[in-house]
Formats: structure tokens, C-alpha cells, sequence
């Protein structure tokens, strides 16, 4: 166990035999090699990465403070949750940590990432893992704030400092969303991040916890956004919860118009009835690279 003396002066990076850890690691998972060197983990490994979160969350106060938490919060366990996966190697083979909105679970919503393995540091932001209805939000909050959105993924500092956006994209539009909408590369995305990844010696470096926190602050505009269209997807649904249905034999007085605008939440099954082919779910057009035009 690392003493207070000792945790007083963790260092904010690793340290060589922290990389010779994640190394042997993967070379052997399993708990016959890693039980007996857990303090060692813990040593070189947990509380460098407590102490690095530390830092970066400090930093963060001043441009990010609503995702302010914990360090024991943020970092990810070694342990893999094997329960439903075919592969039952017990460990991870890197050390992570998540930095999610105050409010929020862990791993929903938009937020700030980074993990070190022995091949590489990853530095991430954006919106990975959001929830059902998060996704939505996003997508119809894309509709009308496309261009405000890719302005902020083409900075030159953005595109200098994150190599990839990482969309992890649908091959159709989602069900009530137009097929021809200058978002449409957007809207298909089921995911929506700004990565960099590093050579892992960089975790080494002194500075390591400053770099994170410089790459963090660059992407705090996008996380920002996509974070408000979250919260403004929470207020439409409770709006939405708020009006009653509308009888079938009513749709026609009112217009179709009148509809769709009443309950979006019905476009792709009315529209196509009413006469809105936009929204049945037409094949995708081609588009350029993710947040470009």
C-alpha cells in the first residue's frame, strides 16, 4: 500500500515500469500473475493515474466546471466485466479514465476521455455511449445547428490536434429523420468524438497531465454543444409527456403539417401516409468526410 508520505509526491505521469506493467499484462491475464504484483499496480499504475486525473481536473475548473468530480470517479476499474462476453480474460489491458457531466452516469452523455496502454495514449471528447434518448436529442438538435456544429470541428486547432471524429456511422437515416438534409453525415452518426492518439511514451513525459488537460480545453466548445442538445432533447421529451394524444379522426382538421409539428415523435410512421416521402426512409446520399461538406 502507498504510504501518504509517498502519495504526497506521486508523480502526474508514469513512470517506465508502469508501461512494463501494461506490457506483461497483456502478455499474461490472468489472476495467477496479477494477484501477487496488485501492489504494484496500485503503485505504478492506479495512483499515478489518481494523481494525473487530479491535475487535469483542476485545469478543468476553468473551462469545463460542471464536469469537475471526483478522481475516484472518473477512473475506470482494471477489472473487465466478463459476465456477458465470450472473451473472459479477466483484466484490461490499458488504465482509463471518464470525466462525464455533473448529474450524469458514468458513461453517458458527452464528456472527456483518455486511456494509456503500452502501445499508445488515446485522448478523447465528445459523445460516445449516449443513451436512447440522448441519441435522439442530438440527431434533432443536428437538424437546425449543423453548421455551428462542423464550424467548430474545422478549427484549425482542432483539426491540427485531433486526427480523427469518430462517428461510427449508420448506412441509412434513422427512422424519422430526413433523407436529404445537409446534416445527413451528422444524423447518421451514432456516436460523436474528437480523438488523438500518441506515441505511449508520452505518458512518461512530466507534462503529461498538462497535455491532456490542453486537448481536453481545444474540444470543451464541441462537448459543450453536444451536451446542449442533450439537455434541450430532456426538455422536449418533457414537453412532449405533457401532451395528450390526438384521436386519428381529428389529424385531417388540424393538417398534416400541424401534426408532425405536434408529435415528431410520429414522423416516420404518419409523414409517409400524409405525404411527406422525406421522411420514410429513403436511401442515404453520399457525403463527404465526417463534419466537412
Amino acid at each position: 500500500m502507498v504510504s501518504k508520505v509517498e502519495d504526497a509526491i506521486v508523480p502526474t505521469h508514469l513512470r517506465p515500469e508502469g508501461l512494463a506493467f501494461l506490457r506483461n499484462l497483456a502478455r499474461h491475464n490472468d489472476r495467477e500473475w496479477f494477484t501477487p504484483r496488485k501492489a504494484v499496480f496500485e503503485a505504478e499504475l492506479k495512483e499515478p493515474m489518481l494523481a494525473i486525473i487530479r491535475k487535469v481536473t483542476d485545469a478543468m475548473a476553468t473551462f469545463a466546471p460542471n464536469f469537475v468530480r471526483p478522481a475516484e470517479k472518473c477512473l475506470f476499474r482494471i477489472y473487465r466485466d466478463t459476465r456477458f462476453s465470450n472473451n473472459k480474460l479477466p483484466y484490461k489491458t490499458h488504465v482509463a479514465a471518464w470525466w462525464s457531466h455533473q448529474g450524469m452516469e458514468k458513461t453517458s452523455g458527452a464528456g472527456y476521455y483518455f486511456h494509456i496502454s503500452a502501445k499508445e495514449v488515446v485522448i478523447a471528447a465528445g459523445a460516445y455511449m449516449p443513451e436512447k434518448d440522448q441519441l435522439a436529442a442530438i440527431r434533432h438538435w443536428l437538424l437546425d445547428h449543423h453548421a455551428e456544429f462542423r464550424k467548430l470541428l474545422q478549427t484549425a486547432a482542432i483539426r491540427k490536434t485531433f486526427a480523427e471524429f469518430e462517428g461510427n456511422s449508420l448506412t441509412r437515416p434513422p427512422k424519422g429523420f430526413p433523407c436529404e438534409h445537409p446534416a445527413l453525415d451528422l444524423i447518421k452518426c451514432k456516436q460523436w468524438g474528437l480523438s488523438a492518439t500518441l506515441p505511449a511514451e508520452a505518458a512518461l513525459e512530466k507534462d503529461f497531465a498538462g497535455v491532456v488537460a490542453r486537448h481536453f480545453k481545444l474540444a470543451a466548445p464541441m462537448v459543450d454543444a453536444l451536451f446542449e442538445a442533450e439537455e434541450e432533447g430532456a426538455v422536449r421529451a418533457e414537453m412532449m409527456v405533457a401532451i395528450p394524444p390526438i384521436p386519428q379522426k381529428n389529424t385531417e382538421k388540424m393538417g398534416h403539417g400541424a401534426f408532425v409539428e405536434a408529435h415528431p415523435g410520429r414522423k416516420n410512421k404518419d409523414a409517409a401516409r400524409m405525404g411527406h416521402p422525406e421522411f420514410c426512409g429513403c436511401s442515404p446520399i453520399k457525403t463527404g468526410e465526417f463534419g466537412r461538406k
